[in-house]
């Protein structure tokens, strides 16, 4: 194939940007498959042109870099990377080096390749010193206090050596994975991407305890150093690393080309069964002797390769297409499929993400449609094979959970459900009804949500006014004194005021800010539904999708019922917001640095009490820049746009009486 030096420096870019989105950023832009076919394109242009190699290109060193937020360490004995393979012709081609390097009989270790994050972790005397990541190979960083609070990492051995270092790959189980996510959904938080990803962000946090709350597990594969040992097989230091207690990746010994072939479909096949993701394969030398005589390239062991695990796709026939609604209301379709087996698993369902994504590929009903499953990711449509059916589906108008009205998301592609009482979404509109910015019922988490309904005694935020004591006391994990405080929690809430209880409606386009605005133009939730969009478009920073995002939910039969359960509980409809005068009227003031006297919310709420309005940004529409200590560039500007800057002295005076 004929290359240009431009192509070849643009795939250099491309992948060094891929591999920092991957290993800096935990957030990866393309599959792992794509990465490997784009940096197998990268090694066959550099075999053709050696006199283009580059130093920084991604084939002259391993992926990552290390963080200045982490104290680094420098690894006595490098952890490298692995020559990717991605036929049973490459893994023969392997074993046909090794047959050829080697004059003695030698076998292999087969192993499942675990997509996580590579750590060192070191041990003196029994005792766990000091952990790291694998940085770029040679420097890692110090994640020590964050490893402590991995529940499966030992902190003690026995019969240890009295200094070792072992490696392992920290990962998110699939079970853990689900869980946070199905809490972080519940909670109005983003959605964490995939498990790999999970678990590196979460072991590069600053904050140990964020650490422990995200439930890491570890597994090892590696001795990297053990003073005062001697091994001579690496299958003998897996068992040796057992024995002292480490959880060991799984491993089977191989002594013929056809065993590790065996060995890798055995493996593929099998990975539904662990509890983490696989993206492959690991075939190494046993014997560490043999491997000590190979050595390595500039960036790989010349004693193991990694066999990686193409996408898999297939075709099959679309039986029918579901609308699930998500817990925050966004209706998903999903392909119900004649079964195949994938990847390990038999596959019966597949995504097919949004309406978009259907329009896009024409798929209905009766089509036959191409299915992938690349690892452990949900299988996917990719493609209609075969066209059986007349046009695309088409999302219903109405929930399919409750019947109300849907819409579509005004910046994307996503159709939300509209009912206050949806069945499906229950538990998230509790736990935001009871959140600090609403009504801020102060005992009322996710998990007690999760437990009262469980127990059947709430489907609605209406309801949490009619809970009795001795029914919430006999709740899982309750009893009577904590059924007794979140009564009289319940019971402060119904006083918050119409800008709190705006905010807990859940409205579309309504959040905390948006619902004060409301609460300083209307005395009483009956105004506010009294008003027309015309009316309500009048008001400042009140647009005319709010307008008609507000006037849709009043007139809503769910959101009606709901409105009139909080009325006979007792729940209050009146503004507490208060305008002490007008003197801000019109003006918009952004804030910037550090403030003495108050804190930002405290500046911001005073602003807004007297009728002006606080932004985030500097702008020629800006009235005034607020700037307390070490301000930030929106001090700079704000002077570049010649906007008046006050001090807090300023402020202070403004605000006199």
């Amino acid at each position: 194939m004929d290359y240009t030096i431009e192509s070849y420096n643009a795939l250099v870019e491309r992948l060094l940007a891929l591999s920092v989105a991957y290993y800096d950023n935990d957030a990866p832009l393309v599959s792992d498959f794509e990465y490997d076919r784009m940096n197998n394109e990268l090694k066959a242009m550099e075999a053709a042109h050696p006199d283009w190699i580059r130093p920084d290109s991604p084939t002259q060193h391993v992926g990552g870099h290390v963080s200045e937020a982490f104290a680094p360490v420098a690894h006595e004995v490098p952890l490298e990377s692995l020559q990717d393979v991605f036929s049973f012709e490459e893994v023969a081609g392997f074993v046909e080096r090794m047959d050829a390097s080697l004059d003695a009989s030698h076998d292999y270790v087969a192993e499942p390749k675990i997509d996580g994050l590579s750590v060192a972790v070191e041990y003196r005397n029994g005792i766990f010193y000091r952990g790291a990541t694998r940085g770029n190979g040679e420097v890692g960083e110090d994640v020590t206090e964050n490893l402590r609070t991995i529940r499966s990492l030992p902190k003690t051995i026995q019969n240890a050596p009295e200094r070792l270092i072992v490696r392992g790959e920290v990962y998110m189980s699939h079970e853990t994975f689900r869980t946070i996510n199905a809490r972080r959904e519940l909670e109005g938080q983003p959605l964490l991407a995939n498990p790999r990803n999970a678990a590196a962000g979460s072991l590069r946090q600053q904050d140990p305890a964020i650490c422990a709350q995200r439930m890491l597990d570890v597994i090892f594969f590696n001795i990297q150093l053990a003073e005062g040992a001697a091994y001579r097989e690496h299958y003998e230091t897996l068992e040796a690393m057992a024995a002292m207690g480490f959880p060991v990746v799984a491993h089977t010994l191989c002594r013929t080309p056809s065993e590790c072939t065996a060995a890798i479909d055995a493996i593929g096949e099998g990975r539904e069964g662990y509890p983490f993701d696989i993206d492959g394969a690991v075939i190494k030398l046993n014997d560490l002797s043999q491997r000590q005589t190979l050595g390595s390239t500039a960036k790989y062991p010349r004693w193991a390769v990694a066999y990686k695990y193409p996408p898999e796709k297939k075709p099959s026939r679309v039986l029918d297409i579901v609308i699930q609604v998500g817990r925050t209301g966004v209706l998903t379709p999903k392909a119900v499929i004649e079964p195949i087996r994938l990847a390990g698993t038999t596959v019966t369902n597949a995504t097919l993400h949004n309406q978009d994504f259907i329009e896009k590929l024409g798929v209905n009903v009766g089509d036959t449609v191409l299915v992938q499953k690349a690892g452990e990711i949900i299988p996917e449509v990719l493609e209609v094979v075969k066209k059986d059916s007349e046009g695309s589906f088409r999302f219903p108008a109405v929930c399919p959970a409750c019947g109300a009205p849907v819409v579509r998301d005004e910046d994307g592609a996503a159709i939300r459900c509209t009912g206050a009482e949806c069945p499906a979404q229950r538990l998230r509109t509790i736990v935001h009804f009871a959140s600090k910015d609403a009504m801020d019922i102060d005992g009322l988490g996710p998990a007690v949500v999760e437990a009262l309904d469980r127990a059947g005694l709430i489907k609605t935020p209406a309801e949490l006014y009619y809970l009795e004591p001795q029914s919430v006391a006999a709740v899982e994990r309750m009893g009577k004194k904590s059924a007794e405080n979140l009564i009289a929690n319940l019971e402060q809430s119904k006083d918050r005021g119409l800008a709190r209880l705006l905010c807990a409606f859940g409205i579309r386009q309504v959040g905390a800010k948006a619902a004060k605005v409301l609460a300083r133009h209307f005395a009483t939730l009956d105004e506010l539904m009294a008003a027309t969009e015309e009316q309500l478009t009048a008001i400042d920073d009140v647009g005319a999708v709010t307008a008609r995002s507000l006037t849709d939910w009043f007139a809503s039969e769910q959101s009606q019922d709901l409105i009139r359960r909080l009325r006979e509980a007792g729940v209050s409809f009146e503004s507490r917001e208060e305008i002490a005068d007008d003197r801000f009227a019109g003006k918009t003031f952004v804030l910037t640095g550090a403030l003495e006297r108050f804190t930002r919310a405290q500046a911001e709420e005073i602003i807004e009490r007297f009728g002006g309005k606080a932004s985030g940004s500097v702008s020629k529409k800006t009235s005034y820049v607020l700037a307390g200590a070490n301000p930030g560039s929106k001090l700079t500007k704000a002077e570049a746009l010649g906007v008046p800057i006050i001090t807090e002295a300023d402020f202070v005076e403004l605000i006199k009486d």
